[in-house]
């Protein structure tokens, strides 16, 4: 049977490549972003979210065989909280009644490399305690400080961590739905393209993502691991952070890290 499954960002970048991997292997992809979508949603509002879980529910018939989130953005500010933390985490507990109605439901999210970069603590714990009042409150105040940079370090490392800790829960594991992420490295994609046009971005990259195998990669790269995380075949990987960045993380935390 044809697997329904959700793609959060899929109207570019990581997102795209995947929607598109997911149909060329004969899954029906559900694509949702702000714009050339079939749900087109605004995950940085809880509203949007909402609306956004609705209309998946509405195209499925409530019943959803995977969901790879995608979606994400590095701008600096309080938006990387509302985006990468609040816009995966509220969707993908939208959508796990859904996922445990399936016969081999799936889930894989996209971290980053960042995560295990230097983050605010308050904004974390704020992500993890589900308040998002507060944890955008803390980053607009970081925002204003001039610490933006923190803030998408910090929504990676908090969604990783809640990635952790619930996918080996009862709603979770215990209901049979895999939860894994990818953490990526640099990847060519719009989201990199400023930072990729200069030499000081170019160099800020191989500074804070020191990859010894292969540099950057594009898009499909990424989409490659997401895809067979979701996949049926995947019974017992949960979760688990597959970094994909050449081995920066290794050399960034050392072996002892594992």
């Amino acid at each position: 049977m044809t697997r329904q499954v959700v793609v959060t960002g899929a109207a570019s970048g990581i997102g795209a490549a995947t929607a598109a991997m997911l149909t060329a292997q004969g899954d029906h992809v559900i694509s949702v972003d702000l714009r050339d979508a079939d749900v087109v949603a605004d995950l940085a509002t809880r509203q949007g979210r909402e609306q956004a879980v609705a209309d998946v529910l509405e195209q499925t018939g409530g019943v959803v065989d995977a969901v790879v989130a995608c979606a994400g953005t590095s701008s600096l500010s309080p938006l990387d909280v509302k985006v990468n933390f609040f816009g995966v985490v509220d969707f993908l507990e939208g959508l796990r009644p859904a996922l445990a109605r399936a016969e081999a439901p799936r889930v894989s999210v996209t971290s980053s490399i960042s995560s295990t970069q230097p983050t605010d603590q308050e904004v974390v714990d704020a992500c993890l305690d589900g308040d998002e009042e507060r944890a955008v409150a803390l980053a607009e105040k970081l925002h204003a400080d001039g610490k933006g940079s923190l803030l998408y370090a910090s929504s990676k490392n908090a969604l990783t961590r809640w990635l952790r800790r619930t996918a080996v829960t009862e709603d979770w594991a215990g209901a049979g739905i895999p939860l894994n992420a990818v953490g990526p490295g640099v990847v060519v994609t719009p989201m990199t393209e400023g930072l990729r046009a200069s030499e000081q971005g170019v160099e800020m990259m191989k500074k804070a993502v020191p990859s010894k195998l292969g540099g950057w990669m594009g898009p499909e790269v990424i989409a490659d691991a997401l895809v067979w995380l979701v996949r049926p075949e995947n019974t017992h990987t949960t979760a688990q952070i597959l970094f994909m960045d050449g081995g920066a993380e290794a050399v960034v935390r050392g072996p002892e890290a594992f």
